[in-house]
């Protein structure tokens, strides 16, 4: 590096900033090491909070830890050993709940465990029915041709490679709010591996960018995220004071996607005539999916119900406008028989009438294609931490943390360590943890376990599934090598938030 380098302010500037990180990320460690120690409150029948016990040196405990981190090993090894990561961690939870059942029984303190087992199934409960709600409505838009509509579009018009970039990045931004980051991630990723053919190094550039746009968008929304999602549930930041990340999450994705266009060219890749035909009712289903939002919101905001209440009201609409897409299938399978029965001819299953398979919808195939591993996933990976909560670390951590780091410094670090093991655990632990911050802080750790995930592709829901997608293209280390870029508009979006958003702290 010469002298005029570094005389430049801009990389004087940059190199300060990513100093900063690398501190923090070192930091991150004691904090993974920290978070794996979980703990939370036990509740009574009546409400009243109960102290779980401190049995953190005891054998059961100690095992049950060992349990965590060998199984977190084996979900973040998904991509090599082809293993989905909803088995070990299904394992792993009734291991460590026999575990803690077996030390309160020594405790004489049984009637503890069905307590805490049932708060975490209630929790698992709430967020698992959301989102298979959600799910549903996504792959009903999906069947009925609404996602091919928009990646044929994108497709068929002849951009530049630069501008695709930016264009799917966009979409990534505004899309993922409203359909959550991993299904905009998995469609975006789709259009840019269309269009990329065999240029990888844009296909895997623009991977990383859709990525990062997806995780930055979500964490606005509580339907962007399953980390914001988690915080809406609680009641800590309601549905409308998300939108105050707006503009800390977009600067944040931008400043990263700029750094990474100029590595972008300017080429015209072949232009794709491929069409795409909306299925009958396709629009429909799109309104029922905002009308399902609006329930949701309303039933949380006005109601005070628990938002999935109104997730599974919308569920049951989409239910009924289903039995009039059957129904309309039966009888244009029903009027093609006819027309081929003339003449006293049989129908054989290699006659099936044209135009069968484009007319008959089935809600349940729908819900079959939902994420069920990540589904799964969820149950086990809430079970685990609930689990190892029960043997009462939440003290040291807490107090570690948020007593002696202070709030700021704990939650800029919660997005380092939502980059190594996952944010949703990550941030579940924090919630677990429950401290007492303003509503500016609560609204930080949301940005950052949102955001803070980007900066490694095993990080988010996003990444892992775009690495699947994209296998061989976009991978671990080809996302890594842009994560100090990441970490740029990570840092740029925390101080946005601090400068935007000062009257919330």
């Amino acid at each position: 590096m010469t002298i005029n380098q570094l005389n430049n302010p801009f990389l004087s500037t940059s190199l300060a900033w990513l100093a900063y990180c690398i501190g923090l990320f070192c930091k991150s460690i004691t904090l993974i090491l920290t978070l794996i120690l979980f703990s939370f409150p036990l509740f009574a029948a009546e409400g009243e909070a109960i102290s779980p016990l401190n049995l953190t040196a005891h054998w059961t405990a100690i095992t049950s830890l060992v349990i965590f981190v060998i199984t977190y090993c084996l979900v973040i090894s998904e991509e090599t050993i082809h293993l989905r990561k909803s088995k070990p961690t299904i394992v792993a939870a009734g291991f460590i709940w026999i575990l803690v059942a077996i030390a309160y029984a020594a405790q004489g303190a049984p009637e503890y465990v069905e307590v805490a087992v049932s708060h975490d199934l209630l929790e698992f409960s709430k967020l698992f029915l959301f989102l298979l709600a959600a799910m549903t409505f996504i792959n009903t838009m999906e069947e009925r041709g609404v996602f091919d509509l928009l990646r044929v579009w994108l497709t068929s018009q002849g951009y530049s490679l630069r501008k695709i970039f930016w264009i799917t990045g966009l979409i990534s931004f505004f899309l993922s709010p409203i359909a959550d980051n991993l299904t905009t991630a998995l469609l975006m990723a789709a259009v840019v591996t269309a269009v990329g053919g065999s240029n990888h190094k844009f296909i895997a550039v623009a991977c990383i960018n859709i990525v990062v746009a997806a995780n930055a968008g979500g964490a606005f929304s509580p339907f962007g995220d399953i980390t914001t999602l988690m915080v809406w549930q609680k009641g800590l930041v309601q549905f409308q004071e998300f939108f105050a990340l707006f503009f800390p999450s977009l600067i944040g994705w931008i400043i990263t996607a700029t750094i990474m266009s100029f590595a972008i060219s300017r080429d015209q890749p072949e232009k794709n005539e491929e069409k795409a035909v909306l299925r009958h009712g396709a629009w429909m289903v799109v309104c029922l999916f905002i009308l399902t939002i609006c329930l949701a919101v309303s039933f949380h905001n006005f109601l005070h119900l628990p938002p999935v209440l109104g997730m599974m009201t919308g569920l049951g609409f989409l239910k009924l406008f289903g039995y009039y897409l059957q129904r309309r299938g039966d009888q244009r399978f029903n009027s093609d028989l006819s027309e081929i029965q003339i003449g006293e001819q049989e129908l054989t299953a290699n006659d099936e009438p044209s135009g069968y398979g484009n007319t008959q919808y089935d809600i349940y195939k729908n819900l079959q294609k939902a994420e069920w591993d990540t589904l799964m996933f969820f149950y086990g990976i809430i079970l685990c931490v609930g689990g190892l909560g029960a043997f009462g670390y939440l003290a040291m951590a807490s107090d570690y943390f948020y007593g002696d780091l202070g709030p700021t410094t704990a939650n800029i670090l919660v997005g380092f360590a939502s980059a190594l093991i996952d944010n949703i655990p990550v941030m579940f632990a924090v919630l677990e943890m429950s401290p007492d911050m303003s509503h500016g802080q609560w609204l930080l750790v949301t940005l950052t376990a949102g955001i803070g995930g980007s900066m490694l592709s095993i990080g988010s829901a996003a990444g892992v599934a775009v690495m699947g997608q994209a296998r061989g293209i976009y991978t671990f280390f080809s996302h890594l090598k842009w994560s100090w870029a990441i970490a740029i508009g990570y840092i740029a979006s925390i101080g946005a938030h601090f400068l935007i958003n000062s009257a919330a702290f």
